[in-house]
């Protein structure tokens, strides 16, 4: 199969993309969660042709590059051991387990402090920790989907019902029937990210593609939503 790379220009946005060229009928166009471009081409499509199939696609190319920012990025296995970071609310803590009365975790002065009864082995601190952070989402989660539905009201948005669960790749979704899921991992993000995170869920009750409508409806009610997004997006690297 023959490949081919090449780029265009958007007015300021330019695109690069992969083109694979074989025995078919059509040219299709697609884009990864990885935000590649890849095109799949008939033998002896022109360059130009390719181009100019890509730059009349642009605009839906850069939505699809902005639901896929959305996702989240692949992160490193945790060990779960003394002196590991883990994140809370955008800040890093040094993690320290140790055997004590009742099991407990405290977050404080740079530290996960993590006491348990019995020896605190990986899997059993892992827990203890996971534990502690479904709870502390289930309060601010719905703290914070609190006030961005009060932010909302001036669009007449009802507040949805809201699911925290763990999510392999996506910080957050909304369904069909009106209902938000967060990722738990959000918990980890700054609040400014969580508020994001829940504004552009809650632009999808009326909204479910990401169409002109809902970037506007978006940019209204959190004008700041591209810098929020890109704290989450740096955020989500380190």
């Amino acid at each position: 199969m023959l490949e081919s790379h090449d780029q265009v220009r958007w007015g300021r946005t330019l695109i690069p993309f992969t083109c694979q060229f074989s025995e078919r009928k059509t040219l299709a166009i697609s884009v990864h969660p990885d935000l590649t471009v890849s095109i799949k081409a008939p033998l002896y499509t022109t360059t130009e042709e390719i181009r100019t199939r890509v730059l009349n696609r642009a605009a839906w190319i850069q939505r699809q590059w902005r639901e896929f920012e959305l996702y989240l990025p692949k992160q490193p296995p945790r060990s779960y051991i003394n002196g590991e970071t883990h994140r809370y609310l955008g800040r890093q803590y040094r993690l320290r387990a140790e055997v004590g009365e009742v099991d407990s975790v405290k977050c404080l002065r740079g530290y996960f402090r993590v006491t348990l009864c019995d020896e605190p082995t990986p899997e059993l601190v892992a827990k203890r920790l996971d534990n502690w952070y479904r709870q502390r989402a289930r309060a601010i989660f719905y703290e914070r989907l609190e006030e961005c539905c009060r932010k909302a009201r001036q669009e007449e948005l009802s507040k949805p019902l809201l699911r925290i669960q763990k999510m392999t790749n996506r910080w957050g979704s909304c369904s069909k029937s009106g209902r938000i899921i967060l990722n738990l991992e959000l918990i980890k993000a700054p609040k400014e990210c969580i508020d994001y995170v829940i504004m552009h869920e809650l632009c999808h009750l009326p909204e479910q593609h990401h169409g002109p409508r809902f970037w506007r409806l978006l940019e209204k009610l959190m004008p700041d939503y591209a810098e929020r997004r890109k704290r989450l997006n740096l955020f989500a690297d380190v």
